[in-house]
């Protein structure tokens, strides 16, 4: 029997899919897997014998373009080309950046500007999540415009006091994504609560980093969160609660998930591997994210979250300042800078505190990390497994390969990492995009620019 003939070929990996694990063949022809197992030809191969074979990795959260501009605005350090490098050099071979429009400004004039960006810049493929500040009768029409177009998704704070002053207007916008069949992402934190324990704390000159914790405490998530549940099963519209990071903000989630409501919880590496002990380490504001880090009973209560499906996926809400930054002496418990590089060692670090220790098997890592964002956003069955048919997002994976984390000599421009100095176990070996070998280990191959747009399909939120 003739064998067939492929631009590229991987022989002897074990292949992991969200359901199965098996050792085969894969044949790629172009930017697409081709063939899985049979008799097979390359023009170029690879041995992945001793190897894991993963679809890229899939972080669906990232913040690689600025939220405004102006003299009173900010920007973190990394962008396109930064971001997209470390995802490579991570075996994230796609990204979904939050795009926000600026002052005045509706969601498709922030998308145009940022797909600009990310069309010229981005390494690795993209799509984009607009985020919906102003729900007026213009915002609220362009969600369903923007699905329709590719663009199943928006974002909503209920952190923001915009939301309580507006919150018909975010109800009918979720309700217009119902419609539209559009994912709405929601940061669930209570603002009247955090401006009230902030006030607390600083009448009581609690200003270090120790008390930050305080100042943004889990009923502010738990309060919102449940909001968050109520508004889904009001409208009807598929929510994802982005970064949660409690057990008792899972619990409502939980609950409302039982009720059969179209509900999906992310949650950021940093709530399954660290612990709010850190705030009181000398440089403990480094480790500042909203909402902050909480007990070892919360991060025990999400590591069996991703086991029994009720957190869906673990994204980084990658948005990296320097260190310097992080650590500016004129900064409050209530003000500290929010963000950390993780594009570069969330996969890394998860194989290592998840699937290395036992926690979780290499088919749940690949549900959380890859297939899960693909079902929720309209990517699937296109990116998210490994399957005739399907972009050739391919990570080549040493599972015993050991590694000391130092963030400065990765790509983020942030200089340093949460990690440093663990030592982790299992890495890429080489990581595919769309056929193409992008990195080598932590050696970037890939060109600015070779990313492409994934146009997503509305009704995914699966």
């Amino acid at each position: 029997m003739a064998s067939e003939q492929y631009d590229l070929v991987i022989r002897n990996g074990r292949v992991v899919t969200g359901g199965s694990e098996f050792v085969a063949d894969i044949g790629i022809a172009g930017s697409q897997i081709a063939q899985l197992g049979g008799m097979m030809r390359g023009a170029d191969e690879i041995d992945a014998t001793d190897r894991w074979v993963l679809p890229g990795g899939i972080d669906a959260h990232v913040h690689l373009t600025a939220p405004g501009t102006g003299p009173d605005s900010w920007r973190w350090v990394d962008d396109f080309e930064v971001g997209t490098r470390a995802a490579a050099a991570g075996g994230i071979t796609t990204v979904g950046n939050m795009s926000f429009p600026r002052a005045g400004e509706q969601m498709r004039d922030g998308l145009a500007r940022d797909i600009a960006d990310a069309e010229a810049n981005a390494i690795v493929d993209w799509f984009q999540h607009p985020v919906l500040l102003t729900p007026d009768d213009a915002g609220i029409a362009q969600v369903g415009e923007l699905a329709a177009e590719g663009h199943p998704s928006i974002k909503i704070f209920l952190s923001f006091h915009r939301f309580d002053r507006h919150v018909t207007g975010y109800l009918q916008a979720m309700t217009a994504a119902a419609k539209a069949g559009s994912v709405v992402l929601v940061h669930c934190e209570d603002p009247g609560i955090m401006h009230c324990c902030g006030h607390a704390l600083a009448e009581a000159g609690h200003t270090e980093a120790e008390h930050y914790p305080k100042s943004r405490p889990v009923e502010a998530e738990r309060i919102a969160t449940e909001r968050a549940v109520g508004y889904c099963a009001t409208t009807g519209a598929t929510t994802y609660v982005v970064h949660l990071s409690s057990q008792a903000a899972l619990a409502a989630c939980r609950t409302g998930r039982a009720r059969g409501l179209p509900l999906h919880v992310e949650t950021r590496p940093i709530y399954l591997h660290l612990n709010e002990d850190r705030f009181f380490e000398a440089d403990g504001a480094k480790y500042a994210g909203a909402p902050p880090l909480r007990t070892d009973a919360d991060r025990d209560a999400l590591w069996a979250g991703i086991n029994d499906g009720t957190v869906s996926t673990v994204c980084t809400d990658h948005a990296p300042w320097t260190l310097e930054e992080k650590l500016d002496p004129s900064l409050t418990a209530s003000s500290l800078r929010h963000g950390m590089a993780e594009l570069e060692t969330m996969l890394p670090v998860l194989w290592s505190e998840g699937v290395v220790t036992g926690r979780i098997t290499p088919a749940r890592f690949v549900e959380v990390t890859s297939t899960r964002s693909a079902q929720i956003f309209g990517m699937y069955p296109r990116k998210g497994t490994i399957a005739p048919g399907t972009d050739a997002d391919i990570v080549i994976w040493n599972g015993e390969e050991q590694r000391v984390v130092d963030g400065a000599q990765m790509h983020s421009n942030a200089g340093y990492s949460p990690y440093d100095g663990w030592t982790v176990t299992g890495w890429p070996e080489l990581t595919i995009s769309r056929g193409e070998i992008v990195a080598r280990g932590p050696v970037v191959a890939g060109a600015p620019g070779r990313g492409r747009h994934t146009i997503r399909t509305a009704g995914g939120g699966a």
